[in-house]
């Protein structure tokens, strides 16, 4: 038999071995061949073989309930029920937003009937809004209402691109009004099994369209104006970097996009190289790296969106647990685009005292006719060496330089929770968060913390009233950040912010001795402060939210809280991907020593006392008491007398 007839045997063969193909979960549609699309570039992964519906549990959350393998098959972390809460929310509120340019008010449950006053995002939407106002509602008619869980014809298109189980989707569509309808994606055939039994157990099959496909190729396929999604929502394992650029292309002319990234190590500065392959930029180890890591995913997304004439306009940004979650608003326009080099910076971070400088990478300036040019930022704004401590600097970036949230957004989102709490079940710490958000200074990037200033001086710390007391005598800005509970945001420079620190050091003195002449505690302390710091404890300088009490900074919610380990087809049991994780920890730090092998490596060691004469120990003395032997000489110990109360050995008078 010829090899061709033997190649052509074996594909017939494998051919009918295999399994038909599972009927498609989405309503009405008929069984077939799957899309072409799905498999393209062989994105789509093979059938795995379904468990038992008796290794599944039931998992409540919200308004849903998810049937959850026990396996580690399918993805799910219980901790992000933060990111899932906060997430309904800010999509309820762009939907009354979107909607109510269209004449349609949205019902949420537990809202009181009450006309809310919406405030658009932008000018062009308030000019959309005032246009259709009289198109819509004829005089004396009665608005259009969406409610949860039902059709809006006008409502919004939501894609979720990885979906696990479903679980983020189905919430959407029991808890969030004016939806059109909600897609739900996955690669994993397992998982696309899972969601179709999870949006059957919660009846919102009319709004849920479960798909099995690539998330990059099926953005991909929604470019055009008429197809795009109005939210895109991205919460992949580790790094969204590979679905940026399709995301921003597939969302519609101002809508919402929303991305997690998990891979704080990345972002936070521990592999600045593998940060500017993934992000565009170098992440630098910083004190006020969370928020850097905010920055850099901001500046990420507008660099891929400037690709396509879009931009990125930021509504909320936040640090929370063990990832940053960004939403931003994407809206096309060639001239807005021009100004996106002026809105990133390079930062210049001292390795010594760890002060900071940022450079513009552009500049926007005022021209004859009303016109905006465009130019290079001059720079740098430091010297070689730090003006401070004389060490050199690291350069990081570039990353987003200009306000991390739409603060009118915010304070909707926060009105809205805040009527309604018992609509989210972590409504408490989401208060908590957006009030401190409220309270950032929206122009100043970055910030210095409590402990980093006070250590580079080697003094005692100062108290959070105290050090902003002193700030605000000297008639600058101060807030905190959600990202770092002891932050420092301040629009005070960085030497007035060092004279501050001197002034507070002579109040509590560090022994200049044990300094040395090149640190950079020495040479900070070595000038004399040009501003004499006021520490009286002002009434503003307290927060508001921290005068409230509100739940700002949550302490770890559970054990082993963090990411949980990556799901696996086929599906290792999560207690044993756990136990292996807890199995490898510390693996590259050496074993605790032996006490037997550490007691003979000790007596290797002659002791000092029994040299100098004042060992008291005698055969007790976990070192040595003979002198190691001359070449060419018998061993003999020391001839030193032993201290008093000790019997004398062998070869001691």
């Amino acid at each position: 038999m010829s090899r061709a007839r033997i190649v052509l045997w074996l594909r017939l063969t494998l051919r009918s071995a295999c399994n038909p193909y599972r009927a498609r979960c989405m309503e009405g549609q008929p069984q077939g061949l799957p899309n072409p699309a799905e498999m393209e570039n062989g994105t789509a992964p093979r059938e795995e073989e379904p468990a038992s519906e008796a290794q599944e549990t039931t998992v409540t959350e919200g308004a849903a309930k998810i049937a959850f393998p026990s396996s580690n098959e399918v993805f799910y972390n219980p901790v992000q029920e933060f990111n899932r809460d906060l997430t309904c929310a800010v999509i309820t509120e762009f939907a009354r937003v979107q909607l109510a340019a269209k004449g349609i008010q949205i019902k949420v449950p537990g809202e009181k009937d009450v006309q809310k006053v919406v405030v658009d995002l932008s000018e062009q939407e308030e000019e959309k809004a005032e246009l259709k106002e009289g198109a819509n509602l004829a005089p004396g008619d009665q608005p259009r209402t969406a409610a949860v869980g039902e059709i809006c014809e006008e409502g919004l298109r939501v894609l979720e691109g990885l979906a696990a189980s479903g679980l983020r989707s189905i919430r959407f569509a029991q808890e969030v009004p004016g939806l059109h309808s909600v897609v739900a994606n996955d690669a994993s055939a397992r998982a696309v099994d899972l969601m179709c039994r999870n949006v059957q157990l919660n009846s919102v099959a009319h709004l849920v369209h479960p798909r099995q496909a690539d998330a990059r190729m099926l953005m991909y396929q929604h470019q055009k104006a008429s197809e795009r999604f109005d939210v895109i929502d991205l919460d992949p394992y580790g790094s969204p970097a590979p679905f940026l650029d399709a995301a921003v292309q597939a969302v519609s002319e101002g809508g919402l996009l929303c991305v997690t990234c998990t891979d704080m190590a990345v972002l936070a500065g521990n592999s600045g190289e593998t940060c500017y392959s993934k992000y565009g930029a170098m992440a630098l180890k910083s004190r006020a790296c969370h928020e850097m890591a905010l920055r850099i995913v901001l500046h990420s997304l507008d660099l891929r969106a400037n690709c396509y004439q879009r931009f990125v306009v930021p509504l909320l940004s936040v640090s929370a647990d063990f990832y940053v979650r960004v939403f931003v608003r994407v809206f096309t326009g060639q001239a807005k685009v021009k100004a996106s080099a002026s809105k990133q910076a390079l930062v210049f971070q001292c390795v010594g005292c760890g002060t900071f400088h940022l450079q513009r990478l552009g500049k926007a300036s005022g021209a004859s006719g009303g016109r905006v040019k465009f130019s290079a930022a001059c720079g740098p704004p430091v010297a070689p060496e730090c003006e401070h401590c004389g060490q050199r600097h690291q350069l990081g970036g570039p990353l987003w330089a200009e306000p991390l949230h739409d603060l009118d957004f915010v304070g909707r989102v926060l009105e809205a929770v805040s009527t309604n709490p018992g609509r989210f079940h972590t409504s408490e710490r989401i208060r908590g968060v957006l009030s401190v958000i409220t309270e950032e200074l929206p122009d100043v990037p970055l910030y210095y913390t409590l402990d980093q200033l006070s250590s580079t001086i080697r003094c005692s710390t100062p108290s959070l009233l105290q050090l902003r007391s002193a700030l605000l005598h000297a008639g600058f800005r101060v807030s905190l950040s959600h990202a770092c509970k002891n932050a420092v945001k301040t629009d005070a420079p960085s030497s007035a912010l060092w004279d501050i620190m001197r002034c507070w050091e002579k109040e509590c003195p560090v022994k200049r001795e044990r300094l040395s002449a090149t640190s950079p505690a020495f040479r900070i302390l070595s000038v004399e402060p040009r501003l004499q710091a006021n520490f009286t404890i002002r009434d503003d300088a307290n927060p508001s939210s921290r005068q409230r009490g509100l739940k700002r900074f949550q302490a770890n919610p559970e054990a082993n809280w963090g990411p949980r380990p990556r799901a696996r087809p086929g599906g290792k049991a999560a207690g044993e991907a756990m136990e292996r994780r807890r199995l490898h920890q510390n693996k590259r730090k050496e074993p605790a020593e032996d006490p037997v092998q550490r007691a003979a490596r000790l007596k290797t060691f002659p002791c000092k006392r029994f040299k100098e004469g004042t060992c008291q120990r005698g055969d007790q003395c976990c070192y040595a008491h003979s002198s190691p032997a001359p070449e060419g000489h018998p061993e003999t110990p020391y001839q030193n007398p032993p201290g008093p109360g000790v019997a004398a050995g062998p070869g001691v008078d």
